[in-house]
């Protein structure tokens, strides 16, 4: 089911991609996935990962967090996030994430800090350009890049491709919460 924040960021991503003039089939090239999918995603239809969100707003020159939030990041200097008091979003049920440097313009990455409920889904796998960096703050997580699953631990990290297939979930029914930060 998709809750009215899905169907906000949805809205906005209309609107941003109406107001540059790119066609649903443009950015879905850009994205990598299929028209109807992001026609799925714009319409409030579906979920849109934090992936593909990522993808549109570098294609379309924004801050992910104008997506997210609904509001454009203003500091230059620095950007102080207390503990626990990151711009926080639920998109699902399992999934929760907090951003980390909202407020900063012209960000070279998007720090988060994710929560994920334990769940026995199979992974959810996806792609997006640049890189990511994930480091287990509480909790193990199951994380597979390309095919390769690799279990991480507290306090264990990893820098991948993330153009490369890769999907993570947390282990042994508890709750996994990592830092993550998306180039």
């Amino acid at each position: 089911m998709v809750n009215e924040q899905i169907k906000q960021i949805a809205s906005r991503m209309k609107c941003l991609r109406e107001d540059i003039g790119m066609t649903t089939v443009e950015l879905a090239e850009a994205c990598s996935i299929t028209p109807a999918e992001y026609i799925a995603y714009e319409s409030g239809e579906k979920d849109i990962p934090v992936s593909i969100l990522h993808c549109i707003s570098q294609k379309c020159g924004v801050e992910m967090t104008s997506l997210l939030f609904g509001e454009d990041p203003h500091m230059k200097t620095y950007y102080l996030t207390r503990k626990g008091k990151g711009t926080a979003m639920e998109r699902t049920k399992a999934y929760k994430y907090q951003s980390l440097a909202a407020g900063f313009i012209d960000r070279k990455g998007d720090p988060f800090i994710v929560t994920v409920e334990p769940n026995d889904a199979p992974i959810h796998l996806n792609s997006h350009p640049g890189q990511e960096f994930n480091m287990v703050l509480e909790g193990s997580m199951l994380i597979s890049i390309n095919g390769k699953e690799l279990t991480l631990e507290e306090g264990d990290s990893i820098y991948f491709d993330a153009n490369k297939l890769h999907g993570m979930k947390a282990l042994n029914n508890k709750t996994v919460k990592f830092l993550a930060i998306i180039m």
